[in-house]
């Protein structure tokens, strides 16, 4: 990072801080039917007539199961010491349980072997989304035996990758999948009912618990959860919406947060839950189960939630309403506040030993123009939420690592290809790579350990270069 970029001043991080990128299976692999692999409940949601955006599906993403060599180069080229991805359970095991996938393991294996090799930090997802579509035809999530499913998945990963990886993460954001996907329906496997959708919350967790002492038992790493944390606030100083906003803010954040750090639900929504016959039928030993010592605590921060009271709202008889100001191509607000504000509460209320930001990022109209993409917006909002990290960090939470979504452009679910989330652009025709100008910072960033304070924030082009950076071809044109 150069002086002109940052006026001479930066934010210096803590040595040994991981700066990184995300990805998810379904989300950048393809190859799905490829070497063994089993469905997953993704693969039958977007066949579905009219439930992604174009009809996009994730059978060929970003073709990342045969350009991941590729892939690790770029992550190298742009100075990054942490790789996060999650491991598609269906090519593991296709049926769910039962057979392994010996091709499918050892893709993890390689994918892993080639990071280390790079002194690329792996942290690994057990599970992003992608239940094995068999599970799903027996109940899945619904069902508490897929929780015992998910167990005896984690320790085949354990067996296979427990001396090598050092970042175990089980689950990534059950709220989200919980909700989105079995409560409204927008997401895999599309269900909606709501006391559905909070039955399979509480067997993700006891699912996470029951994963935490498996991965204690054949791993030598640090095991923990990313969870979405998003703080709701209310729109008005009006009573009924502060009370919509605390309804919403535990529905978010404290019906994970409370029974993994104080075993309870909390009170108030249990309550109003109980009252509507929407809460989940729990085992004597489910809470204690659930929370299990964990290492780390992942966090996945894009946006707040402003929230005002509406009797015809749902359940929960609350409405979202927009922040106003500067928002991402996903409609989201830009506050890097909020994500101090998130950071320190979750530090001073629960006291996890670690926590990382596991994700963070923000979608924009991404173009190549010239063979290079000036996502001028995207370095801006990493800057500012970097700053909000290191603040956190100065103000006492255990920060240990900052991973942007994502490495690439890639499916992002029901919005198909339309919303471009990467540090890197893709051609999803070609598969061609072009480092977009927010790759260039961010390889400042992990390579100085510091993020700028200035307001005048540049990218440098490639190093060693004076003129645009050089697009990465696909493996089709570089072998030719």
């Amino acid at each position: 990072m150069t002086a002109a970029a940052t006026g001479g001043r930066l934010a210096g991080f803590p040595p040994g801080f991981l700066w990184g990128t995300a990805t998810a299976a379904y989300q950048v692999e393809g190859a799905w039917d490829g070497d063994g692999r089993g469905p997953c409940v993704w693969d039958t949601f977007v066949r579905l007539p009219g439930r992604v955006e174009g009809g996009d599906t994730g059978d060929v993403a970003c073709d990342h199961y045969h350009r991941w060599h590729d892939d690790i180069g770029l992550m190298a080229r742009l100075g990054l010491n942490a790789y996060r991805f999650s491991v598609s359970w269906s090519r593991v095991l296709p049926e769910g349980t039962g057979r392994v996938n010996q091709a499918g393991l050892d893709f993890y294996r390689r994918l892993v072997d080639a990071l280390l090799e790079r002194d690329i930090t792996p942290a690994l997802t057990l599970y992003h989304w992608d239940l094995p579509e068999e599970l799903q035809r027996h109940g899945g999530w619904a069902d508490r035996d897929t929780a015992a499913a998910f167990a005896a998945y984690a320790e085949v990963v354990a067996n296979a990758l427990g001396d090598r990886v050092p970042l175990w993460i089980t689950h990534n954001e059950p709220s989200l999948h919980a909700i989105v996907g079995h409560a409204v329906g927008r997401h895999a496997p599309g269900v909606r009912d709501w006391r559905t959708g909070h039955q399979v919350a509480h067997h993700l967790l006891v699912s996470h618990g029951w994963a935490v002492e498996v991965l204690r038992a054949g791993t030598t790493g640090k095991v923990g959860i990313s969870l979405a944390l998003e703080p709701a606030v209310p729109s008005t100083d009006s009573a009924e919406d502060a009370a919509a906003a605390r309804r919403h803010d535990d529905h978010l954040n404290a019906w994970y947060l409370d029974p993994l750090f104080r075993a309870r639900y909390p009170d108030d929504l249990w309550a109003w839950l109980a009252a509507r016959g929407l809460t989940p039928e729990v085992g004597f030993d489910d809470l204690a189960t659930i929370a299990a010592p964990i290492d780390f605590l992942g966090v996945n921060f894009y946006h707040r939630r402003v929230t005002c009271h509406d009797r015809d709202g749902g359940p929960l008889e609350l409405r979202e309403v927009p922040a106003g100001g500067t928002t991402t191509a996903m409609g989201w607000e830009v506050r890097a506040q909020s994500l101090y504000d998130m950071l320190t509460a979750v530090s001073r209320e629960y006291g996890p030993c670690e926590v990382y930001v596991t994700e963070n990022g923000a979608a924009y109209d991404d173009r190549v123009i010239g063979g290079r993409v000036h996502d001028v917006e995207r370095v801006a909002y990493l800057a500012q939420h970097m700053r909000a990290a290191r603040d956190a960090l100065s103000d006492g939470v255990p920060l240990r690592g900052y991973f942007v979504w994502s490495l690439l452009d890639n499916f992002q679910w029901d919005s198909g290809y339309a919303k471009r989330f990467g540090v890197i652009h893709v051609d999803f025709q070609t598969q061609c790579r072009t480092v977009k100008d927010s790759g260039w910072f961010l390889r400042d960033v992990a390579t100085s350990n510091g993020v700028p304070l200035g307001p005048a924030i540049t990218a440098n082009v490639a190093p060693g270069t004076d003129g645009p950076a050089p697009a990465v071809p696909s493996l089709t044109e570089a072998s030719s």
